[in-house]
């Protein structure tokens, strides 16, 4: 299979490897709602918090979306798109070592990318799947690294984002990105994905039908739906636009009638109440005339109060196919019109955001039920928004794992975006839920592979019950107790830093009969305990006397 080389590969392929283990700091300031919804949101640079997290998540993220850098030299990015903020400077001067200067910026990106998709993979369950956007700068190096990595028999495809209009063409008019799609293993994949949305369609459909039945009025029969609407909270993308209805069904007039990126049909059409020419659009009408004229006999033109306003085609729920299309269109700029309705305060408070309805159609077709989903190229937070509202929608519990890079960006805009979501902002009602918020904290291990001494013992206890129980620990350990917590009727307890009155040998980080004896009961009166420590000096009987699972610390550490 041909394989893609570039400058300073051989000093990173497997540089994930080699990156060192970090602790995670929850910052309950930052965090919001409920702290067990089981959604986290991580600040710190992403290769080192893909390391940290790993642990906890590898094998059990089903689903994968990032928008990394499109790498188009636009300095404007949070993730500069030419990859030469300070933090990968530096990165590419410790690890690439002095022919990181040389890097071209095709280099440097796949420099910085390799490790992290490197990483990513690790997280995937056996039938999950990686989306990741992006444009025509780096699409063709961005495949083949994928054929590397995840391997080409596991290219599931490509979606074309038909996303934008450009007024002023070159040679070829760019209005499209891409998203890849890969599985971690593609024969575990089902062969169809089903949609979530087609049940929020057939509730549309249905209830279209029974409001119909019983309201003749066209006026009442609106009202009856607007207030359905209000009360059930249907919400999934694209249905939420599906906000009218009339005898032949539910619809949504928010389908442009414009001729995209080129030059479409000239005509007029005649407003109906002030018998005016409507506006057209600027590249003309994407119809012909004749097309036009049927539109208007079967009624699927939608005009505005007046004939300032551009038209509008009607598009009825019951003709909605609903599939994973390798062509999707969605407006670009929606995207920037649901963070502003979000921060009215702010005039841009993040450039270029994804819209939360592509996420979630990627979403609605491959995840339901309690799916873990991650981002570590987070940003403004769409991907959460984007989960949160499939959620509510059609009442999965799917949870996020979000890493952003930038701080100003994590506190203020990403975690904020998700607060009010949870909260309610303007006029749309919250969706309730919660996230922690967490900070990289101080790296696990030494340079001799020993704890490093600047890890304390709540950091510590934390990590170890995570990654023994697979849950947060009930609340921060205290440095005088080794008993950490119970789960699912197994207590958990640490020797370390002479949690026990620095008794000998080893400040009592070694378990011996009379550390054994001193240990806390077990809540429930009896169970199993597990206890890490830097030694043991208990023999199997004895341990199995005590009911105690032993694990040596820092060498059965869960890390991997």
């Amino acid at each position: 299979m041909p394989t893609l080389d570039w400058i300073g590969k051989a000093a990173v392929v497997n540089h994930h490897r080699k990156v060192g283990y970090h602790l995670l700091r929850c910052d309950r300031e930052l965090s919001a709602g409920d702290a067990d919804a089981g959604n986290l949101l991580v600040q710190g640079d992403n290769l080192l918090a893909l390391k940290a997290l790993l642990p906890y998540y590898a094998g059990k993220v089903k689903l994968i979306y990032i928008d990394p850098p499109y790498n188009t030299g636009n300095e404007g990015w949070a993730y500069n798109d030419n990859v030469n903020s300070p933090e990968i400077r530096r990165w590419l001067g410790d690890v690439v070592g002095k022919e990181g200067e040389d890097l071209s910026r095709h280099d440097k990106w796949l420099c910085m990318m390799y490790p992290r998709l490197a990483l990513l993979r690790e997280f995937l369950t056996e039938d999950g799947i990686v989306f990741i956007s992006i444009d025509d700068n780096e699409a063709d190096h961005l495949r083949l690294l994928m054929d590397e990595l995840f391997g080409r028999a596991n290219r599931v495809g490509a979606i074309v984002w038909k996303n934008a209009t450009d007024n002023n063409p070159t040679r070829i008019v760019p209005e499209h990105e891409y998203v890849l799609c890969y599985a971690r293993r593609l024969a575990a994949t089902p062969a169809v994905w089903k949609a979530q949305s087609l049940d929020v369609k057939t509730r549309l459909i249905e209830i279209g039908d029974e409001l119909i039945a019983q309201h003749g009025d066209d006026d009442e029969l609106q009202a009856a739906y607007t207030k359905w609407l209000r009360e059930n909270k249907v919400g999934l993308w694209p249905f939420q636009d599906y906000k009218f209805i009339d005898r032949e069904g539910v619809y949504t007039g928010m389908r442009s009638v414009h001729n995209p990126g080129k030059e479409g049909y000239r005509y007029d059409v005649m407003h109906p109440v002030t018998a005016k020419a409507c506006q057209q659009p600027m590249m003309g009408y994407r119809f012909p005339k004749e097309t036009m004229d049927q539109l208007l006999a079967d009624g699927r033109i939608l005009f505005g109060k007046d004939e300032s306003k551009l038209i509008e085609l009607k598009v009825y729920a019951k003709d909605y196919r609903a599939k994973l299309s390798s062509v999707f269109e969605l407006d670009g700029r929606r995207g920037t019109n649901e963070i502003k309705a979000i921060f009215p305060e702010s005039k841009r408070p993040f450039n270029f955001p994804k819209s939360a309805g592509l996420i979630e159609e990627l979403l609605a077709f491959t995840t339901s039920d309690e799916d873990i989903v991650l981002d570590s190229f987070a940003g403004s937070g769409t991907t959460a928004h984007a989960l949160m509202n499939l959620n509510a929608a059609d009442g999965g519990k799917r949870r996020f794992v979000c890493v952003e890079m930038d701080t100003d960006i994590s506190e203020n805009v990403t975690a904020e975006r998700v607060r009010r979501v949870i909260n309610g902002y303007g006029d749309t009602p919250g969706l309730g839920g919660g996230f922690r918020f967490c900070k990289l904290a101080a790296g696990l291990f030494d340079e001799a592979g020993n704890i490093a001494g600047e890890v304390t013992f709540s950091d510590l206890a934390a990590h170890v019950f995570f990654t023994e129980t697979g849950v947060p620990i009930p609340q921060r350990a205290k440095p005088d107790c080794p008993l950490l917590g119970v789960y699912h009727g197994k207590a958990v307890y640490l020797l370390f830093n002479g949690v026990l009155g620095d008794k000998r040998p080893a400040g009592g980080n070694v378990l011996t009969h009379a550390v054994a004896q001193d240990l806390p009961a077990h809540p429930a009166g009896s169970g199993p305990r597990v206890v890490y420590g830097e030694a043991c000096r208990l023999g199997p009987k004895s341990l199995e006397q005590y009911g105690i699972t032993f694990r040596q610390v820092p060498f059965e550490l869960k890390v991997d």
